[in-house]
């Protein structure tokens, strides 16, 4: 959870003081080789710095967790309020990649699970009850909702990290970081919507 915080943070200075986000995190990052190779080539695969056209925006953001590194940079647009997220790139570092295409399937998996985070995970409680208690009253994102998914491994002689979980961080910050390159709205907030 402190990903969607930290980043969301990371974009707003550099937003506020005039940097692009990916030069700013670069430049944070001038000490952190691994770090910086995954999130440029997250950026790189991505495209990022070139033009989606008007209605769509990227967004960014960089986790590390469980001993891997991973960047993500989404592409979202709006369906009336909505977020509609179109692309996610995803790059990781997860040291020796053991077997690559169970590393691809997992940043899927997580980037799914934190989709669902993101847009539609909440737990609302009326008169000390919780009203979602099945998930038929959970929405969740569906086929219909997945974005297109590209992972790219990162070649590494580091030591094994995880790939269970490392998926699900950057997902969150990435869509609100586009939201407001294509809004100008922060969102603070998870599930994000603009409608509030």
């Amino acid at each position: 959870y402190s990903a969607f915080f930290t980043e969301s943070f990371i974009d707003e200075v550099a937003h506020a003081t005039g940097r692009d986000p990916l030069r700013f995190r670069l430049d944070l990052l001038k000490s952190h080789p691994r770090h910086r190779a995954v999130l440029e080539l997250a950026c790189s695969k991505a495209g990022w710095g070139t033009s989606l056209g008007t209605g769509r925006a990227r967004g960014l953001a960089l986790h590390e967790s469980f001993g891997s590194i991973v960047a993500q940079v989404v592409e979202v647009s709006l369906v009336g309020k909505a977020p509609r997220v179109h692309r996610v790139v995803c790059a990781i570092d997860c040291g020796v990649a053991v077997n690559p295409d169970i590393v691809m399937q997992q940043m899927e998996g997580g980037i799914v699970f934190g989709l669902t985070a993101a847009l539609f995970g909440e737990i609302t409680i009326e008169h000390g009850r919780v009203q979602q208690t099945s998930f038929a009253q959970y929405p969740m994102a569906l086929l219909r909702d997945c974005p297109a998914i590209e992972t790219h491994i990162v070649a590494s002689t580091e030591p094994p990290g995880g790939v269970g979980e490392t998926g699900v961080p950057p997902i969150a910050p990435a869509i609100a970081n586009a939201l407001f390159a294509l809004t100008g709205r922060r969102l603070r907030a998870l599930p994000l919507r603009l409608s509030e």
